[in-house]
């Protein structure tokens, strides 16, 4: 079964410093266990709430909107698609990811069409 792994946080170090490099570092470490347990389906980070636009159809109408959908203290900075056996290894595996101890981790499965 496929979960994702929705990674929040509320701060991201601006990147080219120091401290970007070593939360990245952390990052790549988790994809590497991810990779190496043959979980890893596919990862990516994102950038900021600011860099997002919010597109609604109502009527017949499209509407473009420039940031998040809502505003929120903590925010989607990336995500993990895993492939486990059960919804206890993705909540494990989870548990390692860095962001755990800085944000948050949501694990949800993914709905399999067909």
């Amino acid at each position: 079964m496929h979960y994702m792994l929705l990674l929040y946080i509320s701060d991201r170090p601006q990147p080219g410093t120091p401290d970007a490099a070593e939360e990245f570092d952390k990052v790549r470490a988790f994809h590497r266990v991810c990779r190496e347990r043959g979980a890893l389906v596919a990862s990516a980070p994102l950038l900021e709430p600011g860099a997002a636009t919010t597109v609604r159809t109502r009527g017949g109408r499209t509407v473009k909107l420039d940031g998040p959908f809502a505003e929120t203290k903590e925010w989607l900075g990336g995500y993990f698609i895993l492939d486990c056996e059960h919804l206890e290894e993705a909540l494990q595996l989870a548990a390692l990811c860095p962001t755990a101890a800085v944000g948050s981790v949501e694990v949800r499965p993914l709905l399999e069409l067909g």
